[in-house]
């Protein structure tokens, strides 16, 4: 399987139709780094300053789904922008890697196991956090899952509960237990990442798409309950990504390589502009950005961040 479909180029409707294509399409952003749209390999931001000196200096930030993908990607970079980074995964191998790898450049990380399903892991991973740091700044709530594609009527009760609770629930989790401590620090950050499915969705994804948009309704509540707190609260939509959650739909037989390549042309064919998926470093710029006092006037909205992927729908 190359992407394409007889002797000519694939139709755009071909490849968005297909299941790894609408998973791609679906700006599903969770994963650990690997490939990028071009096939190279992405293990960090661009730049960095290895933990001190940077525009978060001092700062105590908060992440959650942090063992790969955008979180990762997150908080290895806030670490190199100075911040002092709590962060939290169910993959515990993984999680004390992304540690080892920000504490070896300089930078301040103490990664937490935590599952956001779970009430007690979630208030005791921010806690903790905020002992061990003296406080909270920023928070990027970044946990979520995806399932294979099934239409909603097939959907299983259990695979639909387990994604509301991940994506929904837990942004919902980590809100109860982030707001008072930045309450009581006179105010904060927070961003959620959602998806572009907050605007549109495609066959298979119902279950996906209803977890995100629950996430607006939670960012939007808890902007207007906290602005006068000095709290700001904004979402993060990533259109295509290129992480290792959509090898869940990988065709079988496939190699690395054609896998990689049909990633890219994934890209080229379902984004007007840019013609390519994003990489998780470039939407922890994004976090970054969002956080810091350049959009102060910033809340209540979802940003969405998807390379022109939906100006051509």
């Amino acid at each position: 399987m190359n992407g394409r479909t007889g002797s000519g180029p694939p139709s755009r409707r071909t490849v968005l139709g297909g299941a790894a294509a609408a998973t791609a399409a679906a700006g599903l952003a969770f994963g650990a780094p690997g490939v990028s749209a071009a096939g190279t390999a992405t293990t960090g931001p661009a730049k960095g300053k290895g933990g001190g000196g940077g525009r978060y200096e001092g700062r105590t930030v908060l992440v959650t789904g942090a063992t790969s993908g955008i979180g990762r990607a997150a908080a290895v970079a806030f670490a190199a922008e100075g911040a002092k980074v709590g962060f939290c995964g169910r993959r515990e191998r993984l999680g004390k890697e992304v540690e080892r790898r920000i504490r070896s450049a300089g930078g301040e990380a103490t990664f937490i196991r935590a599952d956001v399903r779970r009430p007690a892991e979630v208030k005791s991973f921010v806690d903790r956090v905020v002992d061990r740091y003296d406080g909270l700044d920023i928070a990027l709530n970044n946990a979520g899952i995806q399932k294979p594609f099934t239409d909603l009527h097939e959907v299983t009760v259990e695979d639909f509960d387990d994604v509301a609770l991940t994506n929904t629930r837990g942004v919902f989790l980590a809100l109860k237990y982030q707001i008072p401590h930045m309450r009581a620090r006179g105010g904060g950050v927070i961003i959620v990442t959602g998806s572009s499915n907050q605007f549109m969705t495609r066959s298979g994804l119902g279950s996906y798409t209803s977890s995100k948009g629950g996430v607006t309704g939670l960012v939007q509540a808890s902007a207007i309950e906290n602005g006068t707190h000095g709290i700001r609260v904004v979402a993060l939509a990533p259109g295509m990504t290129d992480t290792p959650m959509l090898d869940v739909h990988r065709p079988d037989g496939l190699t690395d390589e054609e896998w990689a390549a049909t990633k890219a042309e994934f890209g080229r064919q379902g984004i007007d502009a840019l013609k390519r998926m994003a990489t998780p470093e470039e939407m922890a710029s994004a976090a970054l950005g969002l956080a810091s006092p350049d959009f102060a006037f910033q809340t209540g909205s979802v940003v969405l961040v998807d390379g022109g992927q939906l100006a051509g729908i």
